[in-house]
């Protein structure tokens, strides 16, 4: 049995990691619409005439930003729900008290604070420097890869096309 301090505890930490429930929600909700979005993207280029394709585009895009509005909500309010018996589960079971404040400390520290907020600075900063990094190994590797994978589908398109040969003529029956 759980004591009424590790259960505020539990509570403290669900509250803190909230933003971050929201943000896995969001993004699961997002996935399949970037997907078929991607899917259709290529379908469009391939079967729709120009002129059409941009006017078709932004009616996909108005559709997924209907969807997103619609149903972003309902997977962040279901996530929140879901977090006590899920999360709050983990916490309880693997957790001692003492080392949930511990990690409540840490998390409600403004240090802590500073370094989450910065957290994407320093990803772009990391990000910046491995690309200028490694440009000159990954980009031949990512064009002999796309080179590679585009003879793969012409050679399976053409084994695929009918062929033109002229039929054998028929052998006279005896």
């Amino acid at each position: 049995p759980s004591s009424p301090a590790k259960k505020e505890l539990i509570q403290r930490l669900l509250k803190l990691q909230q933003s971050g429930i929201e943000r896995l929600a969001t993004a699961m909700t997002e996935e399949p619409a970037v997907l078929l979005v991607e899917r259709a993207s290529v379908v469009i280029a391939a079967n729709v005439p120009k002129e059409r394709q941009e006017a078709l585009s932004k009616e996909m895009q108005a559709d997924v930003q209907k969807y997103l509005k619609d149903t972003v909500p309902q997977v962040r309010k279901s996530a929140q729900q879901l977090a006590p018996s899920t999360i709050g589960a983990v916490l309880e079971n693997k957790f001692s008290e003492e080392e949930l404040r511990q990690v409540v400390a840490v998390m409600e520290s403004p240090a802590y604070a500073k370094y989450q907020q910065l957290s994407g600075e320093m990803q772009q900063a990391l990000q910046a420097k491995l690309v200028g990094d490694t440009r000159a190994t990954v980009e031949p590797r990512v064009q002999a890869l796309e080179k590679t994978l585009g003879d793969r589908l012409r050679v399976a398109t053409q084994a695929s096309a009918p062929t033109t040969k002229p039929a054998a003529p028929a052998k006279p029956a005896k």
